[in-house]
């Protein structure tokens, strides 16, 4: 098990002690964050050694300076002996009605082609009508809420046997998760990562190299899937909040995918017409 950033032995780790994990996390030196945060090398050591207490403003400002997501800013005003800042609400909340529309239209507005939105532990919050057909011969405990998008997509009885370009996607998708280990230090994604990477790849299609798409090359990743309509390929975008002061809202993704090539337009448009 993965000790979560802050927590050592059960009780709250000193807030000195989180500011060095998170400058070390960021490959900074205490004369860089002490540069960016326009403040002395001294008084950073003494923030960092405890001989000094941040105040809350002074805990915000070196966050904002080591990009901390906004959960583990509220731990480290824990940790320093003050009261969280940023809420975390559910997207079904009153104060998130706004935010919630603007992710159905979003997810409405890509259709004929698929789209999803996620959480930061890659549990899907929605998606929208064209993600459905994509989805056949999955095994159903995978599709069972809360429905992890990283592993419906790598798992053996997920889309992997389906994924014509499995050890690129997968590759893909693993640097991904990785990065954003570094970024958030969360112990559930590390567990996450080490159980994707365990799985077995199927025969067949995952042993086959990705079919070649000369425009993509050195672009993005293509997601290769294997449909009844033939080879459907993808390219994806990711979009997120701006400046969100909600933690629900800094953790949501929208990912929404794109054809590739002409096929994959004209299949996807046949199957929203054979839905209507």
């Amino acid at each position: 098990m993965v000790a979560a950033m802050g927590v050592v032995q059960g009780s709250v780790q000193p807030v000195g002690g989180l500011l060095r994990e998170w400058r070390r996390r960021r490959r900074l030196s205490q004369l860089d964050l002490a540069c960016e945060a326009e403040i002395s090398t001294r008084h950073l050591s003494f923030l960092e050694t405890g001989r000094s207490l941040p105040s809350r403003d002074m805990v915000l400002h070196l966050a904002e300076r080591l990009e901390i997501p906004l959960r583990e800013r509220n731990q480290l005003l824990t940790a320093a002996g003050y009261a969280p800042v940023f809420p975390e609400r559910p997207l079904d909340d009153p104060a998130l009605r706004a935010a919630r529309k603007a992710v159905d239209l979003v997810l409405a507005g890509h259709e004929p082609y698929p789209a999803l939105a996620v959480d930061r532990r890659w549990l899907l919050v929605a998606g929208n009508a064209a993600l459905g057909p994509l989805l056949a011969g999955v095994e159903p405990a995978l599709l069972q809420p809360p429905v992890n998008v990283l592993r419906l997509a790598l798992h053996p009885g997920g889309l992997a046997p389906r994924t014509a370009n499995l050890l690129q996607w997968r590759g893909h998708l693993l640097a991904r998760l990785r990065r954003q280990i570094d970024l958030t230090a969360d112990p559930v994604l590390a567990e996450l990562a080490s159980e994707l990477a365990a799985y077995p790849l199927p025969g067949g299609l995952a042993a086959r190299p990705p079919a070649a798409d000369a425009d993509l090359a050195g672009v993005a990743v293509p997601f290769q899937l294997v449909s009844e309509g033939g080879l459907l390929s993808f390219i994806s975008t990711v979009t997120v909040f701006g400046t969100p002061v909600d933690i629900t809202l800094a953790e949501l993704a929208l990912e929404s995918f794109f054809p590739a090539d002409a096929a994959t337009a004209e299949a996807l448009r046949r199957l929203a017409a054979a839905r209507a």
